[in-house]
């Protein structure tokens, strides 16, 4: 249950995704988390969007960041759907191979019945092979 907006930085992945999240919380049963390096996008959102502020927590590696979804998935057993922007930052990621921690994130949405939207400044051919199918939009 993962969907990928990709592209290099700077190329407007950002204002898809809170187009995105800001359109999902008006058809929304239960409640949307963005997670970010910051909160610099606040006024953007709906205020019915919990923002997290992922650089306030002390993360090391992609896998606290993987106990850190599960985390937030446990505690709210009527989450829909997580945004996730800025993800190679706020996963641990950079300059690192993305497989295994999409296919975790994959897993698990389905397991709870979460979407997960995120972005990744990455170029469509950079995105793993297994997961081009999950490609949403590419700028």
């Amino acid at each position: 249950m993962v969907e990928l907006i990709v592209g290099k930085k700077g190329k407007g992945k950002t204002k898809v995704l809170l187009d995105r999240v800001n359109g999902a919380i008006k058809d929304a049963n239960g409640s949307i988390v963005y997670l970010d390096k910051s909160t610099k996008h606040m006024y953007e959102l709906n205020n019915k969007v919990r923002l997290i502020d992922v650089s306030g927590y002390p993360l090391k590696n992609s896998d606290e960041f993987i106990g850190f979804i599960c985390g937030i998935i446990s505690q709210d057993h009527d989450l829909e759907q997580i945004y996730l922007d800025s993800f190679l930052k706020i996963a641990k990621l950079e300059e690192q191979d993305v497989t295994s921690t999409l296919e975790q994130l994959d897993a698990i949405g389905t397991k709870f019945g979460v979407s997960i939207i995120i972005s990744i400044s990455l170029d469509k051919d950079e995105i793993p092979a297994s997961f081009q199918d999950k490609i949403a939009v590419a700028l």
